[in-house]
């Protein structure tokens, strides 16, 4: 387990190791729980590949994915800070095992937008979420971010760190 850790009210979040590949690879082959991520080989040596190559990201500061785990440290889920353009970043591949409460997740996302802008200085976030994904979708609707263009897949949204600010109070 890494050493660095975003501690929150009811969860930590931890960078992903080596040692999370299996559990990356479960959540990640659920059929259930990845509908609306890539999809990934069914190859546990490639996802411990992936973790080598995304380590030389994280050391260079270009990506963050981190370990959803509670105060017990029970791995819960996943998510991932990347495709970092000028003061914009993207988040995504969250994913949460099955029965976790909807709290986490908000808490999750509250985690990494104040990470990204205010320990990375990042003053945007730009994101995609696929067109199905309704619940998703109205969340961050009313979390402020807006739709700024679609595909015949996706809705990309935008969310600047001011709009963030409003919306936490």
């Amino acid at each position: 387990m890494s050493d660095f850790c975003i501690i929150g009210k009811n969860i930590n979040m931890y960078l992903v190791d080596d040692e999370d590949a299996g559990f990356i690879f479960e959540l990640r082959s659920d059929v259930v729980k990845n509908k609306f991520l890539n999809k990934i080989d069914n190859d546990i040596k490639k996802q411990r590949e992936w973790i080598r190559l995304y380590k030389k990201r994280e050391k260079n500061k270009k990506e963050f994915y981190f370990t959803i785990r509670n105060k017990n440290n029970e791995k819960l889920g996943l998510v991932r800070l990347y495709d970092f353009i000028d003061d914009s970043f993207c988040w995504g591949s969250f994913i949460i095992k099955h029965g976790v409460a909807f709290y986490i997740s908000i808490e999750v996302v509250m985690n990494v937008y104040e990470f990204a802008f205010y320990n990375l200085g990042f003053n945007a976030s730009h994101f995609d979420v696929r067109k199905d994904n309704d619940r998703v979708i109205a969340f961050h609707k009313k979390f402020g971010a807006k739709i700024i263009k679609e595909d015949i897949d996706n809705f990309y949204f935008n969310i600047s760190k001011q709009e963030y600010e409003i919306a936490k109070e």
